[in-house]
């Protein structure tokens, strides 16, 4: 390798002082051969990225696109779908499950009127307590049987909303909707005999209601049956067999044989409904798995799966809103097919009690469906999210710099302050104490309370005594060594 010779400085004719060299200017490049050079530069660099940049696809891509776009609306409508017929299995057609969500409907006040009202005029049609008075009455008074009637009325009606709302006839009422409930199970197999469902409507039997009142009358009214009357209690829940035989001979009559038997539904559309249910409790595990293949296909197939999360949160809640309407119009038809009153305020309360964890089910799949569309957009490429991802990490580093700095002074000056205001301190922490216990008057948050305002006592006392102690006596720095002689 030849090394080039460094050129040697000049010197001055007298041979003394060295002149410098001055280099000859380089050649001047034309301005026309620099653009053309730097053109094919520009060439060369995008040709590299156009092949490191991945490819889109081609002819494919919108149709890859649009069939996950539809494959995800369909996935979406089939899930909330699937919710409520998995609502519909569980609740509706699942006794245990039934029998705890109608078990508070007796303490519900349109319900208890509407069922008191009907129980009162069942008992006053087997009674035949206005004719009964005008057997007993003079025929000069045999005009106040009308007045005294009502007022017995009165008094039976009280009589009925003061059982439904007692705790006796709480065990009465789970047994009985527990029994009822089977025989609806029953009724989709043609099988029942407690609750007719036909073409025309369904009825529930409510005589052991009628039981339980005639017995509270007869311990109230001893002279109103003209005679003593032994019914049995109910209360522990066990309904007989032979109740209804066993009030008519107390009673001294013949039950007529729709004797409270309460018409809930007055509808040919009922046995399609019930069918329908049947069908879907069958059907049911096929349609959460062709839910579940819809889903994958839709992400298999989706060349941007970011994308098509969006749109699956989007579609879940158009989903959710759309088929809450449908239950919503189902619901007000079959409300409207009751007639006007006590009776269709006391059914549409006791619809809206069944329907509440369906409604709770419909808010939860809207809740998720925005969180997860706002979440996968979010994190994807647009300026919005760029620029708020950023000013998070900012606002993230801003606060922990002010967290360490604010941990720094209150190590430093927190014992200080705790020492000079330990009295105030001290006060503060027993009243915020003592509102606590206002607001939380269980014994557990009680004790939980105490607990707690005892170790904060514990420790701004110990932290303000450690602050006095080494106030009083500051830490002796140590000597310095004196330099050896």
């Amino acid at each position: 390798m030849t090394i080039p010779a460094t050129p040697s400085p000049a010197t001055s004719p007298d041979g003394d002082v060295p002149r410098p060299v001055v280099a000859a200017p380089p050649e001047a490049v034309p301005d026309d051969v620099e653009l053309e050079r730097l053109r094919a530069e520009v060439a060369t660099l995008r040709s590299q990225l156009a092949q490191t940049r991945p490819r889109k696809p081609a002819g494919g891509g919108m149709v890859r696109r649009t069939l996950a776009a539809i494959l995800v609306a369909l996935a979406a409508f089939a899930l909330v779908t699937s919710v409520v017929g998995l609502w519909a299995a569980r609740t509706t057609l699942n006794t245990d499950r039934w029998v705890a969500t109608v078990a508070p409907l007796p303490q519900d006040p349109k319900i208890n009127t509407a069922v008191a009202q009907y129980a009162t005029a069942e008992v006053f049609q087997v009674l035949d307590v206005e004719t009964r008075l005008r057997e007993v009455l003079p025929p000069q008074a045999a005009f106040v049987a009308g007045p005294i009637t009502g007022q017995l009325r009165e008094q039976v009606y009280n009589t009925v909303r003061n059982v439904l709302g007692s705790e006796r006839f709480q065990a009465v009422w789970v047994e009985l909707n527990r029994q009822l409930h089977q025989r609806v199970l029953a009724v989709l197999e043609g099988t029942s005999t407690l609750i007719s469902a036909q073409q025309d409507r369904i009825q529930i039997d409510l005589l052991p209601l009628i039981n339980q009142v005639l017995r509270e009358l007869s311990a109230q009214l001893p002279t109103l049956f003209g005679k003593t009357i032994t019914l049995p209690d109910l209360s522990s829940g066990a309904i007989p067999e032979n109740l209804r035989l066993r009030v008519e001979e107390q009673l001294g009559v013949t039950l007529p044989a729709n004797f409270a038997q309460f018409t809930v539904y007055d509808s040919g559309q009922l046995w399609a409904a019930q069918q329908a249910v049947a069908t879907a409790k069958r059907d049911l595990v096929l349609f959460v798995g062709a839910t579940i293949v819809l889903l994958i296909a839709a992400f298999a197939v989706s060349p941007r799966r970011r994308r098509t999360t969006v749109q699956l949160g989007i579609w879940l809640i158009i989903a959710a809103v759309t088929i809450t309407a449908i239950v919503r119009a189902v619901r007000r038809q079959i409300i409207a097919e009751i007639p006007s009153g006590a009776y269709r305020d006391g059914v549409d309360a006791a619809v809206t009690t069944v329907f509440s964890t369906l409604r709770e089910r419909g808010t939860q799949i809207i809740w998720i469906g925005a969180i997860l569309a706002l979440v996968a957009y979010l994190v994807g490429p647009g300026r919005f999210p760029v620029w708020l991802r950023r000013q998070v990490r900012r606002g993230a580093a801003a606060t922990w710099r002010g967290i360490r700095i604010g941990t720094d002074v209150a190590a430093t000056r927190g014992p200080g302050f705790i020492a000079t205001y330990l009295d105030p301190i001290r006060i503060g922490g027993i009243a915020v104490a003592a509102v606590l216990a206002l607001i939380l008057s269980s014994w557990t948050s009680l004790l939980v309370i105490v607990l707690l305002l005892a170790a904060y006592e514990v420790a701004v006392t110990l932290i303000a005594r450690r602050h006095d102690d080494s106030t009083d006596h500051p830490a002796t720095p140590p000597a310095t060594p004196h330099p050896a002689t």
